[in-house]
Formats: C-alpha cells, structure tokens, sequence
C-alpha cells in the first residue's frame, strides 16, 4: 500500500539535507575567496587597522634593539670585524628590517589578494555540488515498508551528521579568518629580528612559515571539497555490483556519510596538510 511506502518522504529529506550541505559549501567557497580585509563588510579589518600603528611602533623600536644584540655578539674584535663589507651588510639588514616593519601589512594584503583570486578560479563552476544518484533515487522509491523504514533511520543519521559536519566547516573557515587577523599584528614585531643575527632573526622566519600555512590553507580546503564531492558523486564501488538493489542504497548513503565526514577532517587539517606539503 501507499501508505507505507517511505520512499518519497526519504528522498525529500535527503534532498532538504543535500541543498543545506551545497549552500554550506557555496558559503564556505564564498568565504575563502575573500579576503580578510573584505571579511564581514571590513569590520574586523577596521579594527586590526587601528591597532596596527602601535605594533608598527613597537617593532620600529625593536629594530635598533636587535640590530644592537646583532652586532654586539658579532663583532668580538672590532678593529678585525668592522670591514666596509661587514658594515654595509648590517646596514641592508637594518634598512630592510625597517622597511619590513613598515610596509608588512601591504605585503599580506597582496597575499590574501592573491590567494582569493586563486580560490574563486577552482570554485568557477568546477567543482560537483551533492546529488543523489537517479537509479538510487529510483530504487528508494520502490523500497517495501521494511525496508523503507530502515532507509529512513539511515537517512536521518546522515541528515544529522550532514548539519553537523556543515556547521563545523563553517567554523573552521571563520577560525581562519580570526588566526590571520589576530597574526597580522604581530608582524611588525616578527619582522623587527631580521635587524638582529641569527640567534635572533629565526622569529621572522618561523612567522613568515605560520603566516604562508595559515593563507594558503584556503587552497587547501577548495581542494578537499572539490576532490571529496567528485568522490561522493562517483558512484557505488565495483564489489556492490551483485548485491541486492537495496544493500547497494545502503551502501551508497553510508559512502556518502563517510565522504561527508572526510571532507569536514579535510578542512580542519587543511593547515597541516599545507605546512607539510610545503615544509613550512
């Protein structure tokens, strides 16, 4: 009887949960091609633009510091040590730590500009938004009572977890956007050890590290959704061919649960990834 056929009860929810994971990713697509400085209207921005001038400040003073600390430790005997080349060395490293500490948030700004730009050309329409499979539709429909309503559990777990992993990518993706504004600050200080030696300039190496991991992280998270959504609308893997048409459904909404956590672990452990990939 009708009645008892869940089929299109299944396929409407699965459909709702479906068109929520899209608009997640679009929003999410739509968010990593930004950025900070465009974030939530400039608002965030405003503020880290205010507060800039005092770390400037700061790092500007820090600067003749490290650059004392480094020719102190380097000069052991002065009379052997200050060369005219020895001298112009220090004198470059002095001027373009400055420069550094003075102009570092234009250089970010060309890197976030750069790496939006590079995130809208992946999502130009190339990458599959979520779909259920027409023959796995068909098949949903036809199922017995029984059957159905094992479906209809099933669909509601992945339902859940679908609004799940979608919230926490989205949180993921805002959690980036908070790291890079609260590292841009900082910058001024981390660029004044290039004054100093080597004992002391490694902190602007480390920074310049984080600060590349943390913006090209956005890459890295457009890749995972691309690749992980082309996986969910791959299709049922070859062993399910003799299986019953029920069991390869089963089968392909556990697959697309499984894939739908994987992208969300992707995302998060975009910056790892990153790091790794580019020994950062």
């Amino acid at each position: 009887m009708d009645i008892f056929n869940l089929g299109d009860q299944i396929l409407a929810l699965l459909e709702m949960v479906f068109g929520f994971w899209n608009n997640q990713i679009s929003l999410v697509f739509s968010m990593l091609g930004q950025s900070p400085v465009n974030f939530k209207g400039g608002g965030p921005w405003a503020v880290i633009a205010g507060i800039e001038p005092i770390f400037v400040a700061v790092g500007s003073s820090l600067v003749v510091l490290f650059f004392v600390i480094g020719f102190c430790s380097e000069s052991i005997d002065i009379r052997e040590e200050m060369r005219f080349e020895v001298i112009l060395r220090m004198l470059i490293r002095l001027g373009l730590a400055e420069w550094f500490v003075a102009n570092n948030v234009t250089i970010m700004k060309a890197f976030f500009t750069s790496i939006g730009n590079l995130v809208n050309l992946l999502s130009a329409g190339s990458y599959t938004t979520l779909t259920i499979d027409s023959t796995q539709a068909d098949i949903i429909k036809n199922l017995g009572f029984g059957e159905s309503l094992i479906m209809l559990i099933l669909a509601a777990l992945l339902s859940i977890i679908i609004i799940i992993c979608g919230f926490f990518m989205i949180y993921t993706v805002y959690f980036r956007f908070l790291r890079l504004l609260i590292i841009v600050p900082m910058g001024s200080i981390a660029f004044s050890t290039m004054g100093g030696n080597r004992t002391v300039n490694h902190t602007v190496s480390a920074y310049c590290k984080y600060f590349l991991s943390v913006t090209f992280e956005a890459v890295t998270m457009a890749l995972a959704i691309i690749v992980c959504n082309a996986f969910i609308n791959a299709g049922l893997p070859t062993f399910t061919s003799s299986y019953a048409d029920w069991a390869k459904t089963l089968i392909y909404l556990c697959e697309m649960t499984f894939t739908i956590a994987l992208t969300v672990g992707s995302v998060k452990g975009a910056q790892s990834l990153t790091s790794k990939a580019f020994g950062l």
